[in-house]
């Protein structure tokens, strides 16, 4: 029987404040992943949104990482916000064609969809699933208030996910808003970050959590215990939870996912972390 395994992550691998600090003083720019893949066994791939990498950047990629990481990679705006979820076949096969040989190392594809796709565009929604080839796992963040209101336009929504064994990514931004604006970093995170009631919804077996944190590493545990409770009981139930952790400038993200990590192992049997790299911060990374 295989052992349960909890992912946890940062919005991105390379931030040049870990150097020293969560990753060795010596990691050269550009070379990041790897070490960031001893402190965490996931991450959100952010610019998959706005790039589509080169044929040599995803063998590196898999290269540099063992085969238990996970990668979350958004799909591409053109797919997602310019075309919103039309007419995109051919750009959809192009870019899987492109990801595909990172293989087991490929989580969910987050469909992240812009705040004006609401309740009159889930038949889209509905069109672009059926379509979807098999092989993939896919996770789908919706923006739209009424998603996230209960009810007669939420239901629909999540019987859809469901249908299709489509992840719900979960949104929690509550600390952001709840915390100090005095960094150039939380003022902007509470100018853009979306407001949006909390919805804890698994529709399928790999649910995603994206937790945005305050800038002060402490503050944070309050907010994320009904996420551990949570997160528990989704690994109970047999799923494989993803919980990404930012911060207004993620400084401390990387000791976030490993605090986070710690607080479910200490409740229930999940496969361990892998040993940290030995840096002059080692103790913050729990």
């Amino acid at each position: 029987m295989s052992v349960p395994v909890l992912g946890v992550g940062c919005p991105m691998w390379a931030n040049r404040a870990w150097v020293g600090r969560y990753l060795p003083s010596d990691t050269p720019s550009g070379r990041e992943l790897e070490p960031y893949s001893q402190v965490c066994n996931a991450v959100e791939g952010n610019t998959t949104f706005y790039a589509e990498p080169t044929a040599a950047a995803v063998a590196r990629w898999r290269a540099a990482t063992p085969e238990d990481f996970r990668f979350a990679f958004k799909l591409p705006r053109q797919i997602t916000h310019d075309r919103r979820l039309r007419d995109t076949k051919e750009p959809l096969r192009v870019f899987l064609d492109r990801m595909e040989p990172l293989g087991e190392r490929l989580g969910p594809f987050m469909i992240q969809l812009p705040a004006a796709f609401g309740p009159d565009d889930l038949s889209v929604l509905a069109s672009f699933l059926d379509g979807l080839p098999a092989g993939f796992e896919w996770a789908v963040e919706v923006r739209h208030a009424a998603f996230h209101a209960g009810g007669s336009a939420e239901r629909p929504l999540n019987d859809l996910l469901h249908q299709h064994r489509a992840n719900r990514v979960m949104f929690d931004s509550r600390p952001v808003f709840d915390g100090p604006r005095e960094t150039a970093e939380e003022i902007d995170a509470w100018e853009k970050k979306p407001r949006l009631p909390v919805r804890a919804v698994a529709t399928a077996g790999q649910p995603i959590v994206r937790f945005i944190g305050r800038t002060a590493a402490e503050a944070n545990p309050p907010y994320w215990a009904p996420w551990v409770d949570r997160v528990v009981r989704w690994i109970e139930d047999g799923r494989r939870p993803t919980v990404f952790l930012h911060t207004p400038d993620n400084a401390v993200a990387p000791a976030l996912c490993r605090m986070f990590h710690a607080e479910v192992a200490a409740r229930t049997a999940i496969a361990p972390l892998p040993p940290a790299p030995a840096v002059a911060a080692q103790q913050a990374l729990g």
